[in-house]
């Protein structure tokens, strides 16, 4: 019979040793080399998502036919709901009356003083949120795995092990209004469906961040340091020219006895500040896309 040498205890309890020191400074030195951010607050983000979503749809819809009109809008049907955030149906409201304004229509603060009512409503305004982990979420696998073995004390959860990590919001609103005749409560118009969405996005790669992007915000940054499309159905009337321009909702505009002041004279004071209007990408509404594309070809001749 062979008998094989024996490799002594204190060699085998050695070369653990060595391989358990190696480990753990491998990790430390992992650890060192990965950054950490974090965010601890969204409450500015999500009031920045519902405003826009407020904005893009009522950026879209044009007033313009009831220009010259007394008309009164009726908010009966713009609920507000109590919570923390201050984007509410009063948001709706003042914008909803800064476009009907800025479309020449003579707003009024009685029904009975006006000829056209406007009654507009709010089908969705809210906000979503998901999470993307590329790696181990933060679990309690083992402690549910030790509770079944009698006699076995209670362990903490496993943390979040994340190669990279993305946390998408989205905020949405659905907008629409018509307009009747006060006296003979006939239809006199109505904007259609006005849908938006606003995103944000934040991503952490090996612990590094948040990049930040999405619609609210021109362009990625990190941490807060510099580094989705919507339209409306083809369908319905026909455009419609109007004699008075279409105004930017996002823009700085001045008016002249109610009039939008569009082109620069040859005065500096007077004109309009140029506006980012639509964030890029966004379809205009036909009605007033087809208008704006009329003065470059006039200038173009």
């Amino acid at each position: 019979m062979r008998l094989h040498p024996t490799v002594p205890l204190s060699c085998c309890e050695n070369e653990l040793a060595r391989q358990g020191v190696f480990s753990l400074l491998l990790s430390l030195l992992i650890v060192a080399l990965v950054g950490c951010g974090t965010t601890n607050e969204q409450l500015a983000t999500q009031q920045l998502l519902l405003s826009d979503a407020v904005d893009r749809s009522v950026s879209t819809i044009d007033f313009r036919p009831l220009s010259r009109q007394k008309v009164f809008l009726d908010t009966s049907y713009l609920k507000s709901v109590k919570g923390d955030l201050f984007v509410n149906a009063d948001y709706v409201t003042s914008s909803l009356r800064q476009q009907i304004m800025a479309a020449g229509c003579l707003m009024q603060d009685k029904k009975e003083d006006a000829d056209i009512i406007i009654e507009a409503r709010i089908g969705t305004l809210g906000a979503d949120d998901h999470r993307v982990t590329y790696g181990i979420p933060e679990n309690n696998a083992l402690g549910t795995a030790a509770s079944l073995v009698p006699g076995t004390p209670s362990l903490p959860p496993l943390p979040e092990i994340a190669l990279a990590r993305r946390d998408n919001r989205e905020s949405a609103a659905k907008i629409a209004a018509f307009a009747y005749n006060r006296e003979t409560r006939h239809a006199v118009w109505q904007s259609g469906i006005s849908q938006s969405r606003s995103t944000a996005r934040d991503t952490w790669v090996m612990g590094v961040g948040p990049f930040q992007a999405g619609s609210i915000r021109n362009e990625t940054r990190l941490a807060g340091s510099n580094l989705v499309h919507f339209g409306r159905s083809e369908t319905g009337s026909p455009p419609e020219s109007f004699e008075r321009p279409p105004v930017d909702y996002t823009a700085e505009t001045r008016f002249d006895a109610g009039w939008p002041v569009l082109e620069a004279s040859e005065s500096p004071s007077r004109g309009m500040i140029p506006g980012t209007g639509l964030v890029p990408g966004d379809e205009l509404p036909p009605m007033i896309a087809s208008e704006m594309a009329e003065p470059s070809e006039s200038a173009s001749r």
